[in-house]
């Protein structure tokens, strides 16, 4: 870890949640101790009614040695990453929750469960990844989308990402978010096509494809987070300097994006899902509490808006 600041649950989630019962949320691949720990936090803190689904025995185990009675939550016995990731996905599609948890399962094998048209749980635009990424000591939240899904999104997905990333602002209280599609610079160049592509999506937003929120570029990263930077440039755009989201052109940048605000930062990035039925909560082994604590929060608070 470059940065020796601690990392900070977002306080303002609470304050959002208060008042919410707590959400329905499948636990998927639960039996491990680093997903029960998250699982458990999110419930003390009441965001979540956790639905354990896995191996019942180690389960059931991890609750015995870390001292977490669970004796009032339902346990889903399931075997391996595909049968648990499609016993979640059917709950879901009942109704019997309302968001889903990545435990310990393969990224990929939970999406396959999700996205299938079998499990219901598809709606008419794509599923994206965003990263609400706050800071220690500022209360300036970012989103950062998409840095875990899609891989290399045309215009089209794209715009999807947009809709999706402005969704979850709007369910977070941002009554008009600012999106900045990020390039490598603020004119639109053929020869880097992430800038003809970023001007495309601010065409549509403009033309009614998004509503509800501020879309511009391209812009190239300084431009969208600095107003000193857009002032000295001379970029008039209420976008330009005070973005809430940020749109990558690709999955590598923003996955760079996303990390070295963690590790230079001290940052919290909590993921979540979107485009689907439910929001899934996306977490990594590598994420400290923190992240995967407002991750479930942020779902809760989705799921119940």
């Amino acid at each position: 870890m470059l940065s020796n600041i601690p990392f900070e649950f977002p306080p303002y989630l609470t304050k959002l949640a208060t008042g919410l019962s707590p959400l329905p949320m499948a636990v998927v691949g639960a039996g491990h101790p680093l997903v029960m720990d998250s699982a458990r936090r999110a419930t003390e803190a009441g965001f979540i009614e956790p639905v354990l689904v896995g191996d019942a025995d180690g389960i059931a185990a991890i609750a015995r040695e870390t001292g977490w009675d669970i004796s009032a939550f339902r346990l889903v016995a399931a075997d391996g990453d595909a049968h648990a990731a499609d016993t979640a996905a059917a709950l879901a599609r009942g109704g019997e929750v309302a968001a889903l948890m990545k435990g310990h399962v393969h990224t990929d094998t939970l999406m396959r469960a999700i996205l299938t048209r079998s499990a219901g749980l598809r709606t008419d635009r794509r599923v994206s990844h965003v990263f609400h990424m706050t800071v220690p000591g500022r209360d300036r939240v970012i989103h950062i989308t998409d840095a875990a899904v899609n891989v290399h999104p045309g215009v089209a997905e794209k715009l999807d990402i947009v809709l999706n990333s402005v969704e979850l602002a709007q369910n977070l209280g941002m009554a008009e978010p600012r999106v900045a599609m990020l390039s490598g610079a603020e004119t639109v160049n053929p020869a880097m096509p992430s800038s003809v592509e970023a001007n495309e999506v601010v065409r549509l937003a403009n033309n009614g494809a998004v509503a509800g929120a501020l879309v511009d570029g391209p812009f190239g990263f300084d431009n969208a987070v600095s107003p000193e930077a857009a002032r000295i440039k001379g970029i008039d755009s209420p976008v330009a300097g005070r973005a809430d989201i940020l749109v990558v052109p690709n999955l590598e940048s923003g996955n760079f994006l996303f990390k070295q605000m963690v590790y230079f930062m001290g940052a919290t990035a909590a993921g979540i899902v979107m485009g689907a039925k439910v929001p899934v909560v996306l977490t990594s082994r590598a994420d400290p509490p923190e992240a995967r604590l407002a991750a479930a929060a942020i779902a809760s608070i989705i799921g119940k808006r």
